[in-house]
């Protein structure tokens, strides 16, 4: 009778499978609740406490602070399928890794997991539903629908401070996130040269720590090693690895992985890689009972860089043990993770992919700031993943937004909203000034133009506007006064929001990361409102009135540029831009539309240019030609790329300048020490005939000496008959002009 009755107030009669009043990220399995709230008493009885997952346990006490446990009181049940505290509820968890249960009355409070990181996330879908001392009156059945969930910091650039990953663990397990995987490019104790090497003390401690905070968030901390540029394919290497995972172990570790991304050479040899791999396997990972199971990175990690002739893939699907997980980006470095293309990845390696799914992360296009929402993957094939992870930015507390939206799709890919995802995120990490950086973010998610043609959704409300201004004035003359006053709006709200957030309190981390990006777009944004002041004055006839805001935007163009030059001067996309897809191309075609107008009717040459590319990059190498150029004074660059480049045979990359300038010098750096006598570097005056020059070379770099000869274009070939692997870290012009 005792069960019959406990399930009764637990269950609510005529209430839907799943509701919206509570509300809940992720979002869970089953939910009904009855509409009633209860308020916390003051009092309250524990059981199962002692036996239950430590850590939950510590969360709901600091939770329940303020109020005092007795002998009477709301009963709250709290504990792991078998436990005596919730054996009577045993039927309602639901039977899946990480499952629980969740009931709210007025009668007791009911948590109870499958397992103990089930425990967890119950704790954690509580903390979410208390508000103001108050609970909804619900039922929850949740569990996950993809195993492995979370975040690789695995990006080339600045790695995550300390304080910084301490933060991101308590993020994760506060978002039902299970793994966060330590592979940052720039640790030269996870690559090259010094992956054989233990960490400093320093850098051990900090690892211990973050290894004990990640477990107390239940979060796997996955350490990550990164042998393949230089590995041997000897026994004292495969003993070099081992011991280092064992001083890893020492430390805390109890996950692992093996990476074999972005390498060269005898390192790419899938054969090689399946025997390592496989004696790590059984000589480590089984013979401690308490790690789980390897993931490894291939060397071919997407679609459009495989090679089916080659075998790779397949190799590794037949060779590598069941039990080692196989990490895929998709269709491309930079892609959304389609149906289609899991079941083409998943046929060949025999087991459900393990995505690394490149997004916030901005190593290639570190100008922008990536805030948008997480949309664009299928939510139909959770089964057909073993897990999902999400490679974040350089900036910490800015990639939340995009973690909180990969937490709740890789929890419940079905019932995932993106943008109502987007919004709550933006809510959890700044709620005084949600409205603010939602703004913000909206006018910054793009990635602009880039290698990997990945762009996203940015300034979507503001399109339609923005497209009928641009047809009716700048083709037309003419604007819509409508279309008028929003823009107008949206420039003041680009002040007001800069403001607004540039002196929030709130999360300064985050302040901090944003801050030359926010000091742009309120600059861009005064930019706007002076450049519609002066279509005004130009259409009034007001002369003097047109030359101020003229002049007003000439210099803040300047500190504009100066913000450009000044902060995030990375060596690869240097500056600071922002807004770029749909606002910054509409202010400068107007102002450069009125300029022209106003020179035509006065017969003046007011200068209405705005920041440009002149120069144009041509290619047919596929990685080049889609790369951008970037422009400092008189340096032409190409921007560098990440990844290894396969070059074909006679493929070449030429930089064409917009006119005949002095050259002074060409540099150039593939990134390997052995000559490049595979190449033809050459010169044009006119970008027809061409010139042989030589060059010299020291280690990876190929400089030439121009000697103020005019140049009109540089073009660099593959002059053999094979395919070449490079690296593509500079290539850059400079001129005298």
């Amino acid at each position: 009778m005792r069960k019959a009755y406990l399930a009764i107030i637990c269950l609510f009669a005529g209430l839907n499978a799943f509701a919206q009043h509570a509300d809940v990220q992720p979002v869970p399995q089953q939910m009904s609740e009855s509409g009633q709230r209860i308020t916390l008493p003051g009092i309250y009885q524990f059981t199962g406490d002692t036996e239950a997952n430590p850590y939950a346990v510590q969360q709901l006490k600091q939770l329940l602070a303020g109020k005092h446990s007795a002998k009477e009181g709301l009963r709250i049940y709290i504990g792991e399928k078998g436990d005596k505290s919730v054996r009577k509820f045993a039927r309602q968890i639901p039977n899946r890794k990480e499952g629980y249960y969740l009931c709210i009355n007025d009668k007791e409070i009911v948590l109870a997991g499958n397992d103990e990181r089930g425990t967890f996330y119950a704790l954690q879908t509580l903390s979410r539903l208390l508000k103001d001392n108050q609970l909804p009156a619900v039922e929850i059945k949740d569990y996950p629908s993809i195993r492995f969930r979370g975040v690789v910091e695995g990006f080339y650039g600045t790695p995550w401070s300390h304080a910084a990953r301490l933060r991101q663990l308590k993020f994760y397990g506060e978002n039902k996130m299970n793994t966060y995987i330590y592979g940052p490019k720039d640790d030269p104790y996870h690559s090259s040269p010094n992956w054989r090497l233990p960490y400093p003390e320093k850098e051990a401690k900090q690892l211990q720590e973050l290894v004990k905070v990640a477990k107390e968030n239940e979060v796997d901390f996955v350490w990550a090693i990164h042998p393949g540029q230089d590995i041997k394919w000897n026994q004292e290497d495969r003993d070099n690895l081992l011991a280092k995972f064992e001083k890893m172990y020492d430390l805390g570790v109890r996950s692992f992985a093996v990476f074999f991304d972005d390498i060269s050479g005898e390192g790419t040899n899938p054969v090689k890689q399946a025997e390592l791999l496989n004696y790590i396997d059984e000589n480590f990972v089984k013979v401690k009972k308490d790690v789980t199971p390897l993931v490894m990175c291939p060397t071919e990690y997407n679609k459009s860089w495989s090679d089916p002739k080659g075998g790779y893939l397949t190799t590794l699907g037949d060779k590598l043990n069941p039990s080692i997980q196989i990490m895929w980006t998709g269709d491309r470095v930079i892609s959304d993770i389609t149906k289609d293309g899991i079941q083409w990845i998943n046929e060949r390696i025999k087991r459900p992919a393990y995505i690394w799914w490149n997004f916030p992360v901005s190593d290639y296009v570190r100008d922008h700031l990536l805030l948008g929402p997480v949309y664009g993957n299928d939510t139909q094939i959770a089964d057909q993943m073993s897990g999902f992870v999400t490679n974040p930015m350089e900036h910490a507390e800015a990639s939340k937004i995009a973690i909180y939206g990969v937490a709740s799709y890789s929890w419940n890919p079905e019932k995932y909203d993106s943008e109502k995802t987007w919004k709550d995120a933006i809510k959890n990490i700044m709620p005084t000034s949600a409205e603010e950086l939602e703004f913000f973010a909206a006018h910054n998610s793009d990635l602009g133009a880039n290698g990997h043609r990945y762009r996203r959704d940015e300034s979507v409300a503001l399109q339609p506007v923005a497209q009928s201004f641009t047809d009716s004035y700048i083709k037309g003359g003419k604007y819509n006064e409508s279309d008028y006053t929003a823009l107008q709006e949206t420039f003041g709200r680009m002040t007001e929001s800069g403001d607004i957030l540039l002196t929030d309190a709130e999360n300064t981390p985050l302040v901090e990361e944003m801050k030359p990006w926010l000091a742009q777009f309120k600059l861009l944004g005064e930019t706007g409102g002076e450049v519609l002041a002066m279509a005004k004055a130009y259409e009034s006839g007001n002369q003097e009135l047109f030359m101020r805001k003229y002049k007003h935007v000439k210099a803040l163009q300047q500190q504009m540029f100066q913000i450009d030059q000044t902060y995030n001067q990375n060596p690869y996309q240097p500056g600071v831009k922002t807004a770029t897809k749909v606002i910054k191309p509409l202010i400068d075609q107007t102002f450069a539309a009125v300029t022209e107008r106003y020179n035509k009717k006065y017969s003046t040459l007011l200068d209405a240019t705005t920041d440009y590319m002149p120069h144009k990059l041509i290619s047919d190498v596929e990685q080049i030609k889609n790369l951008p150029l970037q422009l400092k004074t008189n340096r032409i660059q190409v921007s560098p790329a990440l990844e290894v480049i396969k070059w074909q045979a006679k493929g070449f990359i030429t930089i064409e300048l917009d006119n005949v300038y002095p050259g002074l010098s060409i540099d150039i750096d593939f990134g390997k020490p052995e000559v490049a006598t595979w190449g033809v570097l050459e010169v044009s005056t006119d970008g027809k005939e061409w010139k042989k020059i030589d060059y010299k070379q020291e280690k990876n770099r190929l400089t030439a000496d121009l000697k103020k000869a005019p140049v009109k274009a540089v073009r660099f070939s593959n002059s053999q008959d094979k395919e070449q692997e490079i690296y593509l870290r500079r290539f850059i012009i400079t001129v005298d002009k």
